[in-house]
């Protein structure tokens, strides 16, 4: 990709799915984290994917895609639950930022959804805030639940996908980069064992790559 010119969303996405697959064998180049990247990009910066991704520790976004500085618009929510505050950021990293991916990324055992199964199952909710990220994750869990879906991967795909279509239904600026074919919104289910991010949503991305 040139470092002046605007990577389509599948372009985007394929850099995105280079590096994942980098770190999963163990062979990162650790792109664009040196003092010539830190200096290029202090006037200004042009990432090429917004990352919304879970709050979890384990899901530190530059690392597991093999990128650097100025490379990804980060904004991580525990449970990658949606809020104004996260979509005026999805809004910036696309409209003023011009990404041209959004990637919604969860992972296997979210302290979230983990959390809004039970209150589903035992009726008994956290306390504090704590209550609104789990009542957020809890339509998620309804919906794979009436899909016949109860494995906790196929829960993770549900709410996955339901945050994609969640950013798509509430951002008209989103909707329509998509609809113009300017965007795309994908969602990746990641490994905390292995490092792999996994497909499991595409909206406006013409790229088909592998599910396993």
């Amino acid at each position: 990709m040139s470092e002046t010119k605007t990577p389509t969303p599948r372009e985007a996405f394929e850099l995105l799915l280079a590096g994942n697959q980098r770190f999963v064998a163990g062979s990162p180049e650790h792109p664009n984290q040196d003092a010539a990247r830190r200096a290029e990009i202090a006037p200004s910066q042009r990432p090429f994917a917004v990352l919304f991704g879970c709050s979890d520790s384990r899901l530190a976004a530059e690392i597991i895609f093999d990128r650097g500085l100025g490379d990804l618009f980060v904004v991580r929510t525990a449970g990658h639950v949606v809020g104004a505050e996260v979509l005026g950021s999805i809004e910036f990293g696309v409209e003023v930022l011009g990404c041209p991916l959004v990637v919604v990324l969860g992972h296997d055992s979210c302290g979230a959804v983990g959390a809004a199964c039970s209150a589903l199952e035992n009726g008994m909710t956290p306390a504090g805030y704590i209550r609104d990220v789990v009542e957020r994750v809890t339509p998620s869990v309804l919906a794979a639940r009436a899909a016949g879906q109860v494995e906790p991967q196929e829960v993770l795909a549900e709410h996955i996908r339901h945050t994609a279509d969640l950013l798509l239904d509430r951002s008209r600026v989103l909707a329509d980069k998509v609809a113009a074919g300017q965007a795309a919104v994908v969602g990746l289910r990641y490994r905390l064992a292995d490092g792999s991010a996994q497909l499991v949503a595409s909206r406006g991305l013409d790229a088909q790559v592998p599910t396993s």
